[in-house]
């Protein structure tokens, strides 16, 4: 840790409990620093109580947004993008309760659809290769097609 960090440091632990008896009780108090486009100087000082989930919170409320270019949301997006893939893999599913299985659900689901409408296209193809010699196979085999469509078209 460089010494000007450092010194920035003990000075704003310092600081923290002189300006925390100013808050009402049920306040959470951060002192921030940070470089923009470097970590070498960042620093995230909770006061005891805080919880960073409310630090994101009261900074959305005044204009964090989604639509910043950031790493956290790069990861986030990255990290929701391979559980898709994943589960469209049909491999590699996330540990039970954790908030990436509905994604790795949504790609589950989409490859099966896709393996439904391509098992059904491949079905009616031979059939159409057969003629009307098999007509009522045929019928069958447009009736379940429809059916995939309507399912995934919902």
């Amino acid at each position: 840790m460089s010494a000007q960090r450092e010194l920035f440091r003990e000075a704003a632990i310092d600081a923290i409990s002189d300006m925390a008896q100013y808050l009402p009780s049920d306040c959470e108090l951060f002192v921030v620093a940070c470089r923009p486009g470097s970590k070498v100087f960042d620093l995230v000082l909770p006061s005891p109580e805080a919880n960073l989930n409310n630090a994101l919170d009261a900074l959305r409320r005044q204009g964090l947004s989604i639509d910043g270019d950031n790493a956290y949301k790069r990861d986030l997006c990255d990290s929701i993008f391979g559980a898709l893939a994943l589960g469209a893999q049909n491999n590699n599913p996330p540990p039970a309760g954790h908030w990436g299985q509905r994604f790795w659900d949504i790609g589950r689901e989409e490859r099966a659809m896709q393996e439904d409408l391509l098992e059904s296209l491949t079905n009616l193809v031979g059939l159409a290769k057969l003629g009307a010699a098999r007509l009522d196979k045929y019928h069958a085999a447009l009736a379940h097609a429809e059916a995939v469509i309507a399912k995934a078209t919902r």
